[in-house]
């Protein structure tokens, strides 16, 4: 299937992944880290969009703080695609900006929006799905989520209920399309677990495509300080003082509250490819090698008696030994020292709070 020619990504590279501390420091977030010896998580999905998206058609959006690390990061892209947002603002700003700037090189363009700080390893299979989706959004007039199949009753996600099946006569789709009967917001685990036993759940990826003209006019009706931003900046004769002027000033909130839960029409394609949003030491830790009992760890480490510890060390000299210790995380970089109790992994980003600035 043929990619449509006037296609842009927005890659959304703004995350601070504090819970990956001392790894990850403010303006080295997640999203900049090569943890799996494949390249950062965001080279991985400029990589991705290799016959999808031309280079000089795609733009990230990340903090000021993470402005020139980003940059130095994506050699490959124009320095002038990469942009930093004058304030946190949450995902509905962001977003929103992202099409701004779409919609000003090119108002009737289709375009994606990509976290940049999930790992998808199947890189073939994402590209079939993205292009899948691109001519379903160029045909159908409606904004489409691509959605991943549950694999365990997580409650940590957010849910997209499918509804019926939707066919489109000028798109053979090797992916099933289908309408979304609504969004579901972090479930409790019984909830989450009775997701899966009905069938019909997909996890909330966070990954939509939809054309310009469709977003935009979804938006005026549900989100009209948003669109009204949008066409101040496509107005714009100096659009960075318009972006500086405008757009800390815009309401906080999710594009899943601010827009996909009021949309006319949403579809969804549930994507078979594998996904992981690595949030954690713990999520990361299963593509480590293990030693002994259920410790892994990015090299070897010698152990006796120690179970279910993660180990990850940057400093290539530095031999990790363990001795009657069970459910650690342990990480070393230059100038830290992480040990936390593994049932405390969401914490770090407390703890870091509590750090000198330096660390953070």
């Amino acid at each position: 299937m043929s990619v449509p020619a006037r296609t842009y990504a927005l890659i959304l590279a703004g995350g601070s992944g504090t819970r990956f501390w001392p790894l990850s420091r403010d303006a080295r977030p997640k999203q900049l880290l090569d943890l799996f010896g494949d390249g950062t998580l965001l080279e991985q999905t400029i990589r991705r969009l290799d016959g999808l998206v031309p280079a000089e058609n795609i733009l990230i959006l990340t903090s000021a703080s993470q402005l020139e690390s980003v940059r130095a990061a994506a050699p490959m892209l124009p320095a002038e695609n990469i942009f930093a947002e004058p304030a946190r603002r949450d995902t509905a700003p962001a977003v929103a900006l992202g099409i701004g700037l779409v919609a000003a090189r090119d108002p009737e363009a289709v375009m994606m929006v990509l976290p940049a700080d999930q790992l998808i390893r199947d890189a073939d299979g994402f590209r079939e799905v993205m292009r899948d989706a691109l001519c379903v959004a160029e045909h159908s007039g409606g904004l489409l989520t691509i959605g991943i199949r549950p694999t365990w009753p997580c409650p940590s996600y957010g849910y997209i209920e499918r509804g019926d099946a939707a066919v489109f006569a000028d798109c053979e789709t090797g992916n099933q399309v289908y309408e979304v009967r609504r969004f579901r917001e972090k479930p409790n685990p019984e909830l989450a677990e009775e997701f899966l036993r009905q069938g019909g759940f997909s996890w909330n990826a966070g990954m939509f495509v939809w054309k310009i003209p469709a977003v935009t006019g979804q938006l005026t009706k549900h989100a009209p300080e948003l669109a009204e931003f949008i066409e101040a900046l496509c107005a714009a004769a100096a659009p960075l003082a318009c972006i500086a002027e405008r757009f800390p000033k815009l309401p906080a909130r999710s594009i899943d509250y601010a827009l996909m839960e009021k949309a006319d029409r949403i579809l969804n394609i549930e994507a078979m490819f594998d996904w992981d949003d690595v949030g954690s030491w713990i999520s990361i830790a299963k593509y480590f090698p293990a030693y002994g009992d259920e410790n892994h760890a990015n090299r070897v480490v010698t152990e006796i008696e120690s179970h279910r510890n993660i180990v990850f060390s940057s400093q290539p000299g530095t031999h990790v030994a363990l001795l009657g210790v069970n459910d650690l995380i342990v990480v070393q970089t230059p100038d830290a020292l992480l040990v936390a109790d593994r049932h405390e992994a969401d914490a770090i980003k407390k703890l870091a709070d509590l750090l000198p600035p330096e660390l953070r």
